[in-house]
Formats: structure tokens, C-alpha cells, sequence
């Protein structure tokens, strides 16, 4: 795809329930008319046409597609911009359009593309095909998953707009990612990220045993730990995956990006608050391991390697063993977790002020 993709920034305000709008300014492709919308259905192509108004937002564009998406793709039971009883879910139509298109260039794959993607109703749907199989042991099997992660997702709307943002999230910020179905076939701190969600709603239900059994699942499987209890936000992203483990207590804000080996570790004994809370938009690098019920703000960047023990205000930039501030985020609404530059890098230290003692 050669369109430039705007960034998406999932802040608790993004999820406000507020009308916004996407802009429909935005260059046409050569294949299609500024006065069409176009939409792929099934394993054929089915297309409508439909003129288009300024006033009207739904954009099916979806090589140029806007990732600033309003929450109302988030709801199932919205209605298109053309007053029709279809809800609009931009995220699944666009992930379905490029699974076929995957699906054309490789034909060893067209089966598996079919099976998990394309030939499902929903994006829901299709998690929790793909979710299930990926789980399924002796002790439980596939449909009997399946049916937990669809009860899941149809008992909590923030599941599914969670579900939505996270996606994004991936193929925002990760340079490895060409496509939506790239996040949802095969990057397991996606999928453990899912596995978490539905294990967190199983144990706010009261239903510990099972929650446990799923966070048993997701480190065999997935090697990463997460706790059902933990506080997860939206728009989270957890690269390569590998080796991260996230305590009860815990609490992750939105629009975070972790990387592999992070640790959000306990201090203290069982029954107590004893986790890491971290905020919006953070960015923990690789190894990072962050101990004990302390804070860290807002826009905060966590080299790789460093041992946290102590709060950090907002849009620190932390390196060491123990961590040492070496300098702040210049923007009050920096969020290192979008740009995903590792300190060192020239885009690094455009945006930072260290501090005149170094490390």
C-alpha cells in the first residue's frame, strides 16, 4: 500500500462517545472516484456506489483511509452515513480488504486467509475463531474457548472497542507490521493481549479458576504473564512480546508501547496494593523492569534495561540501575509511545531536554 497513514492517538478522550469527524479531504486513489465508496463483501467482490457530501464522514477509501477513526466504528449498532441498517466497522472492513488482497498474492495461503478472516460475519467473529485455536489444549477444547471469548466480547463494549484500538495501535507503530491482518494472525502480544482481556472479564465475573486457566494458556503459548486482575488500557502495544510479565496490581494506561522482557513487578505481600501504575502513553523499552507500588507519570520514556523503584513525573526520560532522570519531553503532550524512538536517536533528542549533569 503507498498510502501515507496518518497516526492515531488513543487518549481516554478518543473514547469520549463524542461525535468527531474524519476528514473527507483527503487525495483520491487512482482506482476509485472522489464521488464512490466502494466495499468488498464475501469471497467475491460485491461493490455499491454512493455519492458522498462534505458533510458526510464514513470513508471507504480504505487504502487512504484516516487511522484518526471516531468511536462510533466502535459501536456495532451504529449506522452508516447513508442511513442504512448496516453498522459501520471500518477496522474489520479494512482488515477483511487486505486479507483478500494478501490472499491473491499468496495462494498456498488462501484457505487459511478464508478460514480465519474472510469468511466470518464480525471481527468478533473471528478473534474468537483464531483466538481459540491458538489456546486449545486437551483440558479445553477449541469451540468450548471460542464460546468464552464470544461471551466476552459480547458482554463488554470496551472489549470491542479495545480489541479495535489495539490493532491499530500495532500497525501505527511497528515498522514490521504491513497490514491489519499481519497484527491479528500472527503477533502473539496481540494475541496475548486478547487472551488478557477475555481472562479480565472472566474475573471480574467472578469466575477466577477459568481467568487463571487462560492466563495459564497465554504464557505457555504466548510467553508473556499477565494478571486477570490487572488494569490494562486501550491502544496497547506489546512488540515481540517475548518474556513480559504484568503483576495483579498493576495498572497500564492507554496508548501505551511495551516492549519484550518488561517486567511491572511486585513489592510487598499478597493482599496488598503492591504494583507499578503507569500512565498514558508511555514507552517502556526492552528489559525494562519497573518495581512496587510507585508511579510513573504520563509521556514517560524507560530505557531498556533500567530498574524503576522509585515514581517518575510525567514525561521523564529514564535511564540506569537504579533509574536516573536524564531529561523531559519539551511537549506537554508528548507521547513517546507513538513515535517509538529509542534513545540515542537523532528524533530522540529533538524532542528531549536532558538534563546538563548527563548520567
Amino acid at each position: 500500500m503507498s498510502a501515507r497513514l496518518t497516526k492515531a492517538v488513543w487518549d481516554e478522550g478518543h473514547f469520549d462517545g463524542s461525535e468527531s469527524t474524519i476528514s473527507t479531504d483527503m487525495p483520491s486513489s487512482s482506482s476509485s472516484s472522489s464521488s464512490e465508496a466502494t466495499s468488498s463483501e464475501g469471497p467475491g467482490t460485491a461493490s455499491f456506489t454512493a455519492p458522498i457530501t462534505q458533510q458526510q464522514t464514513l470513508i471507504t477509501d480504505y487504502q487512504k483511509i484516516d487511522l484518526s477513526i471516531p468511536p462510533s466504528v466502535y459501536s456495532l449498532g451504529t449506522t452508516s452515513a447513508y442511513n442504512t441498517s448496516q453498522p459501520v466497522d471500518l477496522v474489520w472492513n479494512l482488515m477483511r480488504h487486505e486479507a483478500q488482497i494478501e490472499a491473491a498474492r499468496e495462494p498456498l495461503l488462501v484457505s487459511f486467509l478464508y478460514s480465519t478472516i474472510i469468511n466470518h460475519p464480525t471481527l468478533e467473529s473471528a478473534l474468537s475463531f483464531h483466538l481459540a485455536n491458538r489456546l486449545s489444549s486437551p483440558a479445553m477444547l477449541s469451540t468450548q474457548i471460542m464460546s468464552l471469548i464470544r461471551e466476552a466480547l459480547d458482554a463488554d463494549p470496551d472489549f470491542r472497542r479495545n480489541l479495535r484500538a489495539d490493532m491499530l495501535a500495532v500497525r501505527d507503530r511497528d515498522p514490521a507490521c504491513n497490514c491489519l491482518p499481519d497484527v491479528f494472525l500472527y503477533f502473539k502480544g496481540f494475541h496475548a493481549l486478547q487472551t488478557y482481556r477475555v481472562a479480565h472479564y472472566l474475573w471480574r465475573s467472578g469466575r477466577r479458576v477459568l481467568a487463571h486457566y487462560l492466563q495459564s494458556q497465554m504464557s505457555q503459548h504466548f510467553q508473556i504473564d499477565i494478571h486477570p486482575n490487572a488494569t490494562l488500557g486501550s491502544g496497547i502495544m506489546l512488540d515481540h512480546g517475548t518474556g513480559i510479565v504484568i503483576g495483579e496490581t498493576a495498572h497500564l494506561g492507554h496508548n501505551c508501547s511495551v516492549l519484550h522482557h518488561v517486567t511491572l513487578g511486585g513489592s510487598g505481600r499478597a493482599g496488598f496494593d503492591r504494583h507499578p501504575k503507569v500512565g498514558n502513553g508511555v514507552l517502556l523499552g526492552a528489559g525494562a523492569s519497573v518495581l512496587g507500588n510507585i508511579m510513573v507519570g504520563d509521556g514517560c520514556q524507560v530505557g531498556a534495561g533500567t530498574l524503576v523503584i522509585e515514581d517518575l513525573p510525567p514525561r521523564s526520560v529514564a535511564v540506569g540501575v537504579p533509574a536516573k532522570i536524564i531529561g523531559r519531553f519539551v511537549d506537554v503532550t508528548a507521547q513517546p509511545s507513538i513515535g517509538m524512538n529509542q534513545l540515542g536517536s537523532k528524533e530522540a533528542e529533538e524532542d528531549i531536554i536532558f538534563a546538563t549533569d548527563g548520567i
